[in-house]
C-alpha cells in the first residue's frame, strides 16, 4: 500500500505542470516634489508629475493586481509646492502633512529608498516627513554613529509577499552626503558602502526571511558610461555605485535606481535587471517577472521592464490634484511676491558662452554674504527670463532652483585656477585653426557644473587642450600668484567636491550661510530694489 501510494505521488509531481505566476514591480525616482503637472517658474503646464504618473501606476496595477509600488528617493525637496511646505515646517509654522508623504499615502506605496535630499532642510524636517509615510523609508547602508544623536534608525530590508511571492527589498542611499551637506544635517548618521550593505542585509534577509525575489531601490547612479564602459569623472568617491552592487553582490534580481536625473529602461548586468525611471515624475519604470513553481518555491522564469512615459495627453489623478491643492495655493502666493525691479530684458539662452548679469546677480549675492574675494556660481537653467520691470520671486527662483547653502572657504590662486580648469571641460576644443564660430559642449560635463567666477579676470582659450585653458588669470588688475590666499564663495555642494571641484575637499569651511542662497538673493535684491543690467565681462572664450 505504500509502495502504490509513492507510485501515485510520483505519477501527479512529473504529470502535473509548475505553476507559473507574474508580478510586476513599478517605480519612480527623484521626483523632487514634482507632484502636479505644472513648471512653477514658468506658470506652465508641464508633462510631468506625481498626478500624471498616478494614472499610469493605476493603469498598471489593473494590467495586472499582483504589483509592488517603490521610489528611490529625493522626494521631500524641489519643486516649490515643497520648498514652501517645508520651509514653513522649519519655522515652525506648519503641522500639515508632507504633501510627497500625503500623495504617496493615497498611492499606497510599499517602499521608498532615502535620498541624500531628503536632508537638506535638516533633521527634524526629515523625521518629520518620514513619521508621516505609511510605508517604510529604507536605508541599509545608514548607521547610527555610536554614542551619536537620539535619531531613529533607518531598516534596511522588508520583504512582502505578492501573489504567495515573497519579495525581498532592500534600500540603498549614496554615501556621499557628508561631503554635501553640512554635519548638523545629519547629525547622529553615517554611511557605509552600498556594496557592504547590500551584502550584509541581503545575508540577513535570506537567513530569516527566504525571499523568493530580491529587489534593490537605490538612490544612487551608475558610475560609468554603460555603451563604452568608462568610468565617469568628477563624482565624489563612491557616490554612485549601482554597477559594483550589481556585479558584486550575488543573488539580486532587480535594482531600481535613481539619483543622477538619466533613465534607462534596462538592462541586464551579471544577470542583474538594471531599471532608472525619468526625474521629476517623468516616466513610471515598470518590471514584469514571471515565475514557475509553488509558494517556497519560485524561481524567475523571465523578466522583462520598460519605461511608461508621461505625456500632455496623460490625464492627471484628480485626487492626487486635490490632495495637494493647499500647497499648491500657498506655493502660488510665495511665487507671487515682487522682488525688485529688472531695468531690460535677461535671458538665459547664451549666458554659458558669455559673461551675463543674470549669473553676476548670483555672484554679487555670494560675494556681499561670504565676504569673499572670489565667488563661484553657475546658471542652473538656460530657459531663465527676467522679464523688463517688477521680478517676482518665481522669476528669481527660476534663476537658482536648488536648494544650497553658501560657503566661504580658505583657498589660494591655484585653487582657483584649478577650479575654473575643470570648468572649462564643459567646452570641447576647437581645432588648431579655431572654432568656426559655434560653441561645442562637452556631453559629459552637465551645464549645471560649469562654473564661472567673479572677482577675477580671465580666458578659456578652447584652442587649448583640456587642463591648460586658462589663461590671463588676473586678480586686482595683477597676475594671480599661485601661493596668494583668498576667501572663496561657493555652495555646500561644490564644497563637497561635486562636479569634479575637488580642489574644494581640502578647503577648510571659515563660514556657512544657515540659509539657503536663493532665499539670501530675495532678501539682497529686496532691499537693494533693482538687478544688474548688464555682465561685467570680467571672462571670455577664446575660438580662434
Amino acid at each position: 500500500m505504500a509502495l502504490f501510494r509513492i507510485l501515485i505521488t510520483l505519477i501527479l509531481s512529473t504529470a502535473l505542470p509548475a505553476a507559473s505566476i507574474e508580478i510586476s514591480l513599478l517605480s519612480t525616482t527623484d521626483l523632487h516634489g514634482n507632484i502636479l503637472p505644472y513648471d512653477y517658474y514658468t506658470a506652465k503646464a508641464a508633462p510631468r508629475g506625481l498626478a500624471k504618473v498616478a494614472t499610469l501606476i493605476k493603469e498598471a496595477r489593473i494590467q495586472n493586481p499582483n504589483s509592488l509600488l517603490l521610489d528611490c528617493g529625493d522626494t521631500i525637496q524641489g519643486a516649490p509646492l515643497e520648498t514652501v511646505h517645508q520651509m514653513a515646517v522649519r519655522a515652525g509654522k506648519s503641522t500639515q502633512i508632507d504633501p510627497m508623504m500625503a500623495v504617496m499615502n493615497y498611492l499606497q506605496y510599499d517602499a521608498m529608498a532615502m535620498g541624500n535630499h531628503e536632508l537638506n532642510y535638516g533633521l527634524n524636517n526629515m523625521l518629520t516627513a518620514r513619521s508621516q509615510a505609511k510605508f517604510p523609508w529604507l536605508s541599509a547602508n545608514t548607521r547610527i554613529v555610536p554614542g551619536g544623536a537620539a535619531v531613529k534608525p533607518f531598516r534596511g530590508w522588508i520583504v512582502k509577499t505578492v501573489a504567495g511571492v515573497r519579495v525581498g527589498i532592500i534600500g540603498i542611499t549614496t554615501p556621499a552626503i557628508p561631503m554635501w551637506e553640512k554635519p548638523d544635517n545629519y547629525k547622529g548618521y553615517r554611511w557605509i558602502s552600498g556594496v557592504t550593505a547590500s551584502k550584509e542585509a541581503l545575508a540577513e534577509m535570506r537567513k530569516s526571511a527566504k525571499p523568493d525575489v530580491v529587489v534593490v531601490i537605490v538612490h544612487a547612479g551608475l558610475d560609468r558610461d554603460m555603451a563604452t564602459g568608462q568610468i565617469k569623472t568628477g563624482e565624489a568617491a563612491g557616490e554612485n555605485m549601482v554597477h559594483q552592487i550589481a556585479t558584486d553582490v550575488p543573488g539580486i534580481d532587480v535594482i531600481f535606481f535613481g539619483h543622477t536625473h538619466q533613465q534607462l529602461a534596462g538592462t541586464i548586468i551579471n544577470g542583474v535587471l538594471l531599471v532608472q525611471a525619468k526625474n521629476w515624475g517623468g516616466s513610471l519604470a515598470r518590471v514584469d517577472l514571471k515565475l514557475e513553481g509553488a509558494p517556497g518555491k519560485w524561481k524567475i522564469s523571465s523578466k522583462d521592464s520598460r519605461l511608461i512615459p508621461v505625456t500632455a495627453a496623460t490625464v492627471p489623478d484628480a485626487k492626487v490634484m486635490a490632495i495637494v491643492k493647499p500647497y499648491h495655493d500657498a506655493a502660488e502666493r510665495y511665487l507671487s511676491e515682487p522682488v525688485a525691479e529688472s531695468l531690460v530684458s535677461l535671458r538665459g539662452t547664451h549666458a554659458r558662452e558669455m559673461d551675463s548679469a543674470l549669473v553676476d546677480m548670483i555672484h554679487e549675492v555670494q560675494m556681499h554674504y561670504a565676504k569673499a574675494d572670489v565667488s563661484f556660481a553657475s546658471l542652473f537653467n538656460t530657459a531663465v527670463n527676467f522679464p523688463k520691470g517688477p521680478v517676482t520671486v518665481r522669476e528669481l527662483a527660476s534663476l537658482y532652483i536648488y536648494d544650497n547653502e553658501l560657503y566661504a572657504i580658505e583657498g589660494d590662486g591655484q585653487m582657483v585656477k584649478d577650479a575654473l580648469e575643470n570648468a572649462a571641460r564643459y567646452f570641447l576644443s576647437c581645432p588648431p585653426d579655431g572654432c568656426p564660430g559655434i560653441v561645442q559642449t562637452n556631453p559629459k560635463v552637465i551645464g549645471f557644473n560649469y562654473d564661472t567666477a567673479q572677482g577675477v579676470d580671465y580666458e578659456i582659450d578652447l584652442r587649448r587642450p583640456e587642463g591648460d585653458r586658462i589663461r590671463k588669470l588676473m586678480y586686482k588688475g595683477k597676475p594671480l600668484a599661485m601661493d596668494q590666499k583668498l576667501r572663496l564663495a561657493v555652495n555646500n555642494y561644490r564644497s563637497g567636491g561635486s562636479g569634479g571641484y575637488t580642489m574644494f575637499q581640502r578647503a577648510p569651511i571659515v563660514w556657512r550661510s544657515g540659509m539657503e542662497i536663493r532665499e539670501m538673493m530675495i532678501d539682497y535684491y529686496r532691499e537693494k530694489k533693482v538687478f544688474p543690467e548688464k555682465p561685467d565681462n570680467n571672462w571670455r572664450l577664446v575660438l580662434r
